[in-house]
């Protein structure tokens, strides 16, 4: 069976949660804190994400995963539009509405943005996993 290295990352208001798994299998679980000051020195939480981006990196790096190994990134899903639960590929519509609020800001907004940034530099796909914009509540 070959093994599928997957890097997921759940940007939270104050922490960044992010784990790497081989198949289902965890390789590395961590939770990284953000101080309120660090964080607060940004006006909106979008231009948090290359702050986010290099601490994620800087964390795999001191664990030794190599990320050229990675064969996909997946983030929170966001505020978008209304969509149905499932597995989606980041692309620029996606992109566009999660650095715009098009849904509103939220921390998750940065999931799909850093997963496409840490992929593409890869040439890996970048995924995200039923947004929180999800609602598939029956009447």
């Amino acid at each position: 069976m070959s093994v599928n290295r997957i890097l997921v990352i759940n940007p939270g208001s104050t922490s960044t949660k992010i784990g790497v798994f081989d198949n289902e299998r965890p390789v590395l679980e961590e939770t990284i804190r953000h101080d309120v000051e660090q964080i607060g020195k940004y006006k909106r939480i979008i231009d948090q994400y290359e702050f986010r981006k290099e601490t994620i990196l800087e964390v795999l790096h001191s664990h030794g995963i190599n990320i050229s190994k990675l064969n996909a990134v997946c983030g929170r899903g966001g505020l978008l539009r209304p969509i149905e639960g499932g597995t989606y590929t980041v692309n620029d519509a996606m992109l566009e509405d999660l650095k715009n609020g098009f849904s509103g800001h939220h921390a998750s907004n940065l999931g799909g943005i850093l997963a496409y940034e840490i992929a593409s530099g890869l040439n890996i796909p970048a995924f995200i996993v039923d947004p929180v914009v999800v609602d598939e509540m029956e009447p």
